[in-house]
């Protein structure tokens, strides 16, 4: 029940369910700390499809770590989905030092953290009596707000400088507001202190649903929130564009509620993103092959206002 939602109740989603958490799981790395994911489920079914959620670069201490993201992490969970987020090594409270290698962006430990927890899925289990054995290994999407969905993108098959990350495990992905193309396409000196961003997503192959808000106006660029669009026109395997109407970066609330991600608290954005994204996932991992038809239906009715859908054969 949230009687601050209107419009965005239009979206189908099946009902919340009880939910399961174990925090802190730790996974032993060569050279340095644990690697701490949180690990949230439902309390009960099994073959339970995987998300790793990968968290940004924001302001506050403790959203960019596994504690964060609650308002999309627990929404997923409680409707069927079992989410890990990590702690990645650029995270300020339990990354790695600041005068590491790689600090303070740590991109390339990012991405390796990711294929760690696949690697290790079996430890994860172990470390959450509750949920061991439920898990299907075989249905793993990725999802990554802004600096994360850096990261998730080179997961997905976008390149840097001809490497690929791409780890074939995880069969669909989410970016939400990720960076957009590098190089000429940024201000000349965010060029400079941002060369890893120059990634080439011709190469982005797996199932994606790419995610921004049209007020979303980045301050690496001069182009304006399309920036935040160009894996879905550069990548083969994004299929679809969602826009969020009036939303900035925080898309309504995802990091967190009341957080300082959270330039503009608003909820009926908030649900809109939860649900279109879930949805997708549900149709992308084999849940239900009619979701992301219903909810993008929904956006052609009574939800209109709230954003809007492009597929690479057109809008709805």
């Amino acid at each position: 029940m949230n009687n601050l939602i209107d419009l965005a109740r239009h979206i189908p989603a099946p009902d919340a369910s009880l939910t399961v958490a174990y925090t802190p799981i730790r996974l032993p790395m060569d050279g340095r700390q644990p690697l701490e994911l949180r690990l949230t489920a439902p309390a009960a079914g099994d073959n339970l499809p995987v998300v790793l959620l990968s968290h940004g670069f924001g302001p506050s201490n403790y959203i960019p770590s596994k504690d964060g993201y609650a308002p999309l992490a627990q929404f997923w969970a409680e409707r069927g989905l079992a989410v890990i987020q990590p702690t990645h090594a650029s995270s300020r409270v339990g990354g790695l030092p600041a005068d590491a290698p790689g600090a303070p962006f740590f991109w390339r430990e990012r991405a390796g953290e990711m294929t760690t927890i696949l690697d290790r899925m079996d430890e994860v289990e172990r470390q959450a009596p509750a949920i061991a054995g439920r898990l299907d290994h075989a249905r793993i999407a990725a999802a990554g707000h802004s600096f994360g969905g850096h990261t998730v993108g080179l997961l997905l098959g976008a390149t840097l400088d001809g490497e690929s990350f791409s780890d074939p495990r995880i069969s669909a992905g989410i970016l939400l507001a990720a960076p957009g193309r590098g190089g000429k396409d940024m201000t000349e000196e965010n060029a400079r202190r941002f060369p890893f961003f120059d990634v080439d997503f011709s190469r982005l192959a797996a199932r994606s649903l790419v995610v921004c808000g049209d007020a979303d106006d980045p301050h690496f660029t001069a182009r304006g929130p399309e920036w935040h669009a160009d894996a879905f026109y550069d990548g083969p395997g994004a299929e679809a564009l969602l826009t969020l109407h009036g939303a900035g970066h925080g898309l309504g609330g995802i990091a967190g509620l009341d957080a300082r991600e959270t330039e503009a608290e608003m909820p009926e954005t908030l649900e809109t993103t939860r649900r279109m994204t879930l949805a997708w996932l549900r149709t992308a991992l084999a849940i239900d092959p009619s979701a992301w038809t219903a909810a993008c239906d929904a956006l052609n009715g009574p939800a209109a206002s709230l954003a809007h859908v492009g597929l690479k054969t057109g809008p709805t």
